[in-house]
């Protein structure tokens, strides 16, 4: 039997520091994106199965984008050792570099709180990555600072979704943050949500699929 789209199929990267376990929602045949999720701090219980990380999966791979989600070294049923983000850089060069391999279609890179620092360093420099969406995006945590100047060169679209009682950033850090960062970008604040956005994840599912429609240009697939 063939795989259709809404399958999954389980299996492991082949990562620097050792053998990188992912999960891949398959996509339709006419795909115009292929997306990778990452998501938070390992140190902090962040795995791929984090709610945000599924959400905004679910909300892609809601459009016939396959979705691949994976854990950065050290974290599940990955090998090696977290390394304060320098090595988790090559975990997301590895997850892009599967996606360019397997689908040779454009990308769509999507990360929530340290996946979306970290992950940016990785899909900003990618030329194959044509969009990127920071979920949460960190500024101060748990005394870690996350500097962007990276961003300023960047002319990919770019969607930052934050909660305005947001826990590591707040709204004003963002604005200022972003301020620089290179055009086209849209940073979206949602009322009352927090950095994981308690109660408040269908409102950043919405607004992740709105912006994928409108700058984009995507629809949603009908449900089977």
């Amino acid at each position: 039997m063939s795989l259709q789209h809404g399958s999954i199929e389980s299996f492991f990267l082949d990562g620097k520091a050792g053998r990188l376990e992912a999960l891949l929602n398959l996509g339709l045949p006419n795909a115009q994106y292929a997306c990778v999720v990452c998501h938070p701090h390992p140190l902090f219980g962040g795995t791929m199965h984090n709610k945000v990380v599924f959400h905004a999966m679910k909300a892609l791979n809601a459009f016939g984008f396959p979705v691949l989600r994976f854990n950065f070294r050290g974290a599940g049923a990955s090998a090696g050792e977290h390394d304060n983000g320098r090595g988790e850089i090559s975990d997301v060069q590895v997850a892009l570099d599967y996606l360019a391999r397997r689908f040779s279609l454009p990308l769509i890179f999507t990360g929530f709180s340290f996946g979306a620092a970290i992950g940016l360093r990785a899909a900003v420099p990618n030329p194959l990555v044509e969009a990127l969406i920071g979920l949460g995006l960190p500024v101060q945590a748990d005394g870690r600072e996350y500097i962007y100047k990276f961003l300023r060169e960047s002319r990919k679209p770019k969607l930052f979704l934050s909660g305005d009682n947001d826990e590591f950033a707040t709204p004003e850090e963002l604005t200022r943050i972003l301020a620089s960062a290179g055009e086209p970008k849209r940073l979206a604040i949602i009322p009352d949500a927090d950095h994981f956005f308690t109660g408040h994840l269908d409102e950043m599912r919405t607004a992740l699929s709105g912006w994928v429609r409108e700058v984009l240009g995507s629809s949603e697939t009908p449900a089977v």
